[in-house]
């Protein structure tokens, strides 16, 4: 969920000056030259503006029975959505794909920096509320605090979109219209309750709202007010922000007194295919050879919980056996780097240090290299899935096929070595 940085599109229109161009006559046209009628022209296709205010108006008349079959008033749609337009700067933020894919060891560093460690540690101490936050939900205020950090800038950076507009705007674009209809009808509800206004539903392009950004059915759902004032207020008040976030979490999962994950070390020659495959009890790594870098035992409870092996970073990076709440931070964003950020900026908050091994030092691989790659395995047989430059759990599956296939260290993991020899191997230029 990384909403700190948009790309702004700036939309031009042509503006009617017919009103102020002066009256003139015109002389008749000539007559057609005899023989047959012309042929009629083609149809003139609306500008694009035009087209997507019909797309949109014929959406949202298909949309209003819906939400009226979902509890919803006519009166109150009538008045949140009569008038309503897309806004053409979410839909482009929603189909976008970045050019270029940060490395995962650059991504921690900057979210574990010197300067939100620090602001994380002061929170830590001054916000008296935490405690018993920790003690209702089992989830750690390092955690909390990491989510915080991470969502929001510790509140400061919330979003300005009108939730309600944006959730119509990905609705009628239609790439992901369920999810979308589903999100706004839980934003109207909201309305409706009279808990929130049109005003304050404010949030991210993609609906997100709050210090700790949450999804409109996610406030209806888990949100808590915390401070006793009446109000589920994850907008300024810091306290039920933390414990709406505690909620989720608790609700996705986590377990009490279990940790997050712990960075391990693996032994030569290592079946790196195990990644991201096997959930077991840290005894069977240990069978393995695995090894925790930092040489502690493991806690009782994390002893008898399930991890999977993640390579965030390949064979090259650091190793991670993550425990079931690694997968409960993921309820926030499905993405194992976020989690890892996330882990490893709560061990900061709480006097932990570096990780042992070090990130390798990458180039940012490009859209076209990304996407090359994915194309690459396709044609040798390996399906990845769409060829859209997402490196997600199908590329990655696919990539440890080819690797294990060329007898390669099967770590899935997309580097530009991985990239020139897909290209190479597949005739790609």
């Amino acid at each position: 969920m990384d909403r700190r940085v948009f790309l702004v599109l700036l939309l031009a229109g042509c503006a009617d000056t017919s009103a102020n161009a002066p009256f003139t006559t015109s002389p008749a046209p000539a007559a057609p030259p005899p023989g047959p009628a012309p042929a009629p022209a083609p149809p003139v296709a609306p500008p694009p503006a035009a087209a997507s205010a019909q797309s949109f108006d014929a959406w949202l008349a298909a949309f209003k029975p819906k939400a009226v079959a979902a509890g919803l008033t006519p009166q109150l749609l009538d008045r949140e959505l009569d008038g309503l337009t897309p806004d053409p700067k979410v839909v482009s933020l929603d189909g976008r794909q970045p050019e270029f894919s940060k490395p995962v060891g650059d991504y921690v560093k900057g979210v574990t920096s010197e300067d939100r460690v620090a602001v994380g540690r002061a929170k830590r101490q001054e916000l008296a509320f935490l405690p018993n936050i920790e003690s209702r939900y089992g989830v750690p205020r390092d955690i909390l605090l990491a989510v915080w950090a991470m969502e929001s800038a510790f509140g400061k950076i919330q979003g300005n979109f009108d939730v309600v507009r944006s959730m119509a705007s990905l609705a009628a674009d239609g790439r992901r219209r369920n999810w979308a209809e589903g999100e706004l009808i839980a934003a109207l509800k909201i309305i409706a309750s009279g808990e929130d206004t049109r005003a304050q539903l404010r949030g991210s392009w993609a609906g997100a709202m709050g210090q700790t950004q949450f999804l409109p059915s996610n406030y209806l759902s888990t949100a808590v007010d915390w401070d006793g004032d009446g109000r589920r207020d994850i907008w300024g008040s810091d306290a039920d922000s933390l414990a709406s976030a505690a909620n989720l979490l608790a609700k996705g999962g986590w377990r009490r007194g279990v940790g997050w994950a712990e960075e391990v070390i693996l032994p030569a020659g290592f079946d790196y295919s195990l990644a991201e495959g096997p959930r077991e009890v840290p005894s069977w790594w240990e069978a393995k050879g695995v090894r925790r870098a930092d040489g502690l035992p493991w806690t009782a409870a994390d002893a008898a919980s399930p991890a999977g092996l993640i390579l965030p970073a390949g064979a090259k990076g650091p190793a991670f056996l993550a425990l079931p709440n690694h997968f409960a931070i993921r309820t926030y964003n499905n993405s194992t780097s976020y989690a890892l950020g996330i882990g490893l900026l709560a061990d900061q908050f709480g006097g932990g240090g570096p990780l042992i091994a070090a990130w390798p030092v990458e180039a940012p691989l490009s859209l076209a290299d990304r996407m090359a790659a994915q194309i690459a395995l396709s044609r040798l047989g390996f399906d990845p899935g769409p060829a859209d430059g997402v490196v997600g759990a199908g590329t990655r599956k696919a990539l440890r096929a080819w690797q294990q296939d060329r007898r390669l260290p099967a770590d899935g993991y997309l580097s530009s070595d991985m990239v020139a020899r897909l290209k190479a191997q597949a005739g790609i230029v």
